[in-house]
């Protein structure tokens, strides 16, 4: 059986707002899409509060929801994991958000609406609700990107984007190995280089209310200046990645 759509939703001690939020999120897919097989695919990576107990319990609720547990290994692996289960289940188009109750399912339709123009479609936090610090470093690889491969992208790591199925599969194959600590980036500029419009649309981002942010204060620099060491060694390899992917 194969899905039109799977949501990618990767969850990390978000105990307050994980039932809302799943709740959105699949009554959504189910007023948009009654008559496709679509899922939300939940990766909770090794929650310490009750994350884990919740989900489990929504599962035996909630038709079209996927849940996996794993042992922490950061967003970025999260994500990756719930790309390869989706990409598992043989669908369509893969949608990536959060689960801390930042972002709005009616947004999803501005990138929806756009599917027939390309493969790999990112919105954009215009007026983005994080702390200072959060923001210069998504301007300074925003930068870093722009003079290293020469390519533009307002959000490279928004966790708001749509893929089609078959060059999400393509994308997945070039990852860099070891696997980079952010790698919607890479997967992002990967699309971009090979061709694809990414449109950068515009979407709302709401206030934090619960849960707190995984990598706060001088961590952030840290993860930082991993990312730039990450997107300069992937430059060596970046031209022939994408010539693989256009093949």
């Amino acid at each position: 059986m194969s899905f039109l759509l799977s949501i990618v939703m990767p969850a990390y001690n978000e105990q307050d707002c994980i039932e809302k939020v799943v709740h959105s999120w699949t009554s959504f897919l189910q007023r948009k899409f009654p008559n496709d097989n679509t899922t939300l695919i939940v990766i909770n990576d090794g929650s310490k509060d009750n994350t884990k107990v919740l989900l489990d319990k929504l599962k035996t609720e909630v038709s079209n929801l996927t849940v996996i547990h794993q042992k922490n290994g950061g967003h970025g692996n999260a994500v990756v994991n719930g790309y390869r289960t989706a990409l598992k289940l043989d669908s369509q188009y893969v949608f990536q958000t959060d689960s801390d109750d930042q972002f709005i399912s009616d947004d999803f339709d501005k990138l929806w609406e756009k599917r027939d123009k390309s493969q790999f479609i990112l919105g954009y936090r215009q007026v983005r609700h994080d702390a200072s610090v959060r923001l210069f470093i998504t301007k300074f690889l925003r930068g870093t990107i722009s003079a290293v491969y020469g390519t533009f992208i307002m959000d490279s790591n928004i966790p708001f984007r749509l893929i089609k199925g078959s060059f999400l599969k393509k994308l997945m194959d070039q990852l860099p190995d070891p696997e980079p600590f952010a790698p919607n980036i890479f997967l992002a500029v990967m699309a971009k280089k090979s061709g694809q419009e990414t449109f950068d649309i515009p979407i709302t981002h709401k206030d934090r209310e619960t849960g707190e942010v995984s990598i706060v204060k001088w961590n952030l620099w840290k993860v930082c200046i991993r990312s730039f060491k990450e997107l300069l060694r992937f430059r060596l390899e970046l031209n022939q990645k994408v010539k693989a992917i256009r093949a």
